[in-house]
């Protein structure tokens, strides 16, 4: 659909449409931009950070799944997505809930609870597998960027994926860092600070609803 399929620059012409696009459906408010706002605000960029590099980590795994065939047999087993989509929506809820739990909690600059950077990889590696989302969504939009004619459509759709993958790590850093400054900003004031975890709660739970209530 998007190809041009004579000329020089096909592969650069087709290249930049798609990052084109894929800049913009990762800048789209979705569950992993949800999750890691929260994050960054609730704990701060470096936080952030690592949720994202977990997201990241996760979203390799739908690219190869992709690329091999398998996220097309996942989409026709109906059980299949639902399983994963509703495995997927209770976690982030009881991420939600162990953030409400925690809402008494007084935060400042000073004193940042400390935090466990490998548990958040974690947390955004398990957020994204559990997404079924994710996987259809490389299904659908990777495959209309390939050029039959050349062949090795499956090489094809790997190097889109990298392309993908590469401006996502950029784009979620960028939006961990904003975050984390809101957060900061947030926490000068001891009223708001002792809602932050209040504030993470409502993204993760919009986020669990949002993923419990995807259609294929």
């Amino acid at each position: 659909m998007f190809l041009v399929k004579r000329g020089e620059n096909v592969d650069f012409l087709s290249v930049l449409s798609f990052l084109g696009i894929a800049v913009v459906l990762t800048l789209m408010p979705g569950p992993d931009n949800l999750f890691i706002l929260a994050q960054s605000i609730a704990k701060g960029k470096t936080a952030g950070i690592s949720t994202s590099l977990g997201l990241c980590t996760g979203l390799i795994v739908h690219i190869t799944a992709a690329t091999i065939g398998i996220t097309a047999i996942i989409y026709q087993s109906a059980l299949a997505f639902t399983v994963v989509k509703y495995a997927g929506a209770a976690y982030l809820l009881y991420l939600a809930y162990k953030s409400f739990r925690e809402k008494g909690t007084d935060f400042t600059l000073s004193a940042k609870p400390s935090l466990n950077y490998q548990a958040l990889y974690k947390k955004g590696v398990i957020m994204n597998l559990l997404n079924p989302k994710v996987s259809l969504f490389f299904l659908a939009f990777l495959p209309q960027f390939i050029n039959h004619e050349t062949g090795h459509a499956s090489m094809q759709m790997l190097v889109y994926g990298i392309i993908f993958l590469l401006q996502t790590v950029v784009l979620f850093t960028l939006i961990s860092i904003f975050a984390g400054k809101v957060g900061d900003f947030l926490r000068k004031s001891p009223a708001i600070s002792r809602k932050i975890n209040v504030i993470q709660g409502s993204l993760l739970t919009l986020i669990g609803l949002k993923i419990a209530l995807a259609q294929k």
